[in-house]
């Protein structure tokens, strides 16, 4: 009988539970790890402990003495370089620590990008406030200032005048470990924000399913509240797109596993990077992947970390119209109920609301404050743009 493989997981939230799941029905053991116990997915687990996925040396450690077969951070940026370091000492399957620092990080990505001549807005990154101040005399205006290691759209604004620098300063600071933030020109995209998940097997892009990237005009302009399959974008953004992602994970000597990307393109199609996540993404883009394309992505990322032959992994493209949905408030207060359309209610696939009437909630400034998560379907393309673009008039949380 083959000996059971030891697997580590860098966190336990809601999001990770399906990858944990996994492991477990394919009888593997399973332990967890993060500062916070009270984290749902620990309860699938075989052992856990209470170690921040962010202290590289307390998880190699653990790594060493749990004699663990293999790693995985799923859709978690803090926890990604973890991952490779820990691999990377250990021998275990990962991708190599400097370059998964460089896509984790926007200063250093933004960096390599420029550097190797990839189209990117002008950017530079600060730890003091002076400095940023004379760079921002220096470049075209809107600029977006965030920070530089924070995820799921933390941190985020959107500035016009020297005035608003500091508050948007400090405000960034709040979210960045680093303590550090990027300040740059805006880029004028054409079109949906893209986002997706990939994957590399031996070097290659394998697998990738792009979508349409949604955001609430009412609430906050960049943080996600779904994306939509199939992305919308012409063949020459989407060719485009293949080979500057290929071109990137060659000069990063990437080898293996998941990505999650986000990107944009301007007027005349040409494709620029926002983030390629070295991990998976949040907002149930795999579950997503597996209703629209059949691909299991979950399983890929468990069966790449242990090793275990993943050549069977091809191309597929998206068959139907599918979205994910982030259920939020668009203002502080207290739920009363959540209002769903008869119009609507035909497109949930799924659904796992977080919330109940009398629950206290926040203004969606961030995918910490989600309240709630969907998988729909759509008859059509036209009517799932509608929909995701306007879902205020199908679907809300009303508050008082």
């Amino acid at each position: 009988m083959a000996k059971q493989k030891r697997i580590l997981f860098l966190g336990g939230s809601k999001f990770q539970i399906p990858p944990i799941k996994y492991a477990k029905e394919q009888g593997h053991y399973v332990i967890t790890c993060d500062y916070l116990p009270d984290n749902p997915g620990h309860q699938y687990a075989d052992e856990y402990h209470n170690v921040s996925t962010t202290d590289k040396e307390a998880v190699l450690e653990l790594a060493k003495r749990l004699k663990i077969d293999g790693i995985v951070a799923y859709a978690s940026d803090p926890a990604a370089p973890t991952q490779a370091y820990v691999g990377n000492k250990l021998g275990l399957p990962s991708n190599p620590y400097e370059s998964v620092m460089i896509l984790a990080r926007k200063d250093l990505f933004r960096e390599f990008l420029d550097k190797h001549g990839f189209l990117v807005p002008k950017s530079k990154s600060f730890y003091n406030l002076e400095e940023a101040y004379e760079w921002f005399d220096t470049i075209q205006k809107p600029v977006i200032v965030k920070p530089v290691d924070s995820s799921g759209s933390k941190g985020v604004s959107k500035i016009e005048n020297r005035e608003e620098l500091e508050r948007a300063f400090n405000y960034a600071l709040e979210f960045s470990r680093e303590k550090k933030v990027a300040v740059e020109e805006f880029f004028v995209r054409a079109g949906y924000q893209v986002a997706g998940d990939g994957f590399i097997v031996d070097g290659k892009l394998v697998f990738r399913c792009w979508a349409n990237e949604h955001f609430d005009k009412l609430c906050n302009p960049f943080v996600p509240i779904g994306e939509s399959f199939p992305s919308v974008m012409t063949e020459y953004t989407l060719e485009q797109a293949q080979r500057e992602t290929q071109r990137l994970l060659d000069l990063l000597g990437m080898k293996q596993g998941a990505l999650n990307f986000d990107f944009h393109y301007n007027k005349d199609g040409d494709f620029s990077f926002l983030e390629l996540g070295p991990r998976n993404g949040g907002n149930l883009i795999p579950e997503v992947i597996r209703y629209a394309t059949g691909v299991d992505l979950i399983k890929y990322t468990v069966d790449s970390a242990l090793g275990l032959d993943c050549s069977d992994l091809t191309m597929k493209e998206v068959e139907g119209f599918y979205s994910s949905y982030m259920l939020h408030s668009i203002e502080d207060g207290i739920v009363k109920e959540i209002w769903y359309s008869d119009e609507i209610r035909k497109n949930i696939l799924e659904e796992h609301i977080f919330v109940r009437p009398g629950d206290e909630v926040k203004k969606f400034d961030g995918s910490h404050h989600t309240l709630g998560t969907m998988i729909m379907k759509f008859d059509s393309l036209d009517e799932m743009l509608e929909k995701m673009d306007n879902m205020e008039k199908y679907l809300k949380v009303i508050v008082h």
